[in-house]
């Protein structure tokens, strides 16, 4: 089993690790201001949020982590009635608050659907690598 490269615990990604780096809870001063200078649903914005704030935010992980994130994300993408909003939510118990919620972003799944054409452009090559491996071997 695919393990955190810092820790020894299982590598059992969810949705919500693709909105981590634009998590401003705690950070609205800093981070937040910075997100806030940006319209989620402004495709030229967007694209500079998803490469700078979200792809970056994977940068320490392995090409095996980045496929396993990829692919979850594809699955998701295939199933018609995902609803993507729902991961905008904020959530004060689990310390979940990000730049935008589900209110201002106005098409959630093409947010995720641009995530997930970033990811497979700027991660070509260890998407190639890892999909040329063994899984189980993971």
């Amino acid at each position: 089993m695919l393990r955190w490269p810092k820790f020894n615990t299982p590598f059992e990604p969810t949705m919500h690790y693709w909105l981590g780096g634009i998590s401003v809870f705690d950070r609205e001063e800093t981070l937040g201001a910075e997100l806030w200078a940006y319209n989620p649903n402004n495709q030229g914005d967007r694209a500079v949020v998803i490469r700078k704030y979200i792809l970056r935010r994977f940068e320490c992980l392995t090409y095996r982590h980045r496929f396993l994130l990829v692919e979850m994300l594809k699955d998701a993408l295939s199933f018609p009635g995902y609803d993507f909003s729902s991961l905008f939510k904020s959530d004060d118990e689990a310390n979940i608050y990000l730049a935008w919620d589900e209110t201002e972003i106005y098409s959630s799944r093409v947010f995720f659907e641009e995530i997930y054409g970033a990811a497979l452009e700027v991660w070509e090559v260890d998407l190639y690598r890892a999909g040329l491996e063994d899984k189980s071997l993971w």
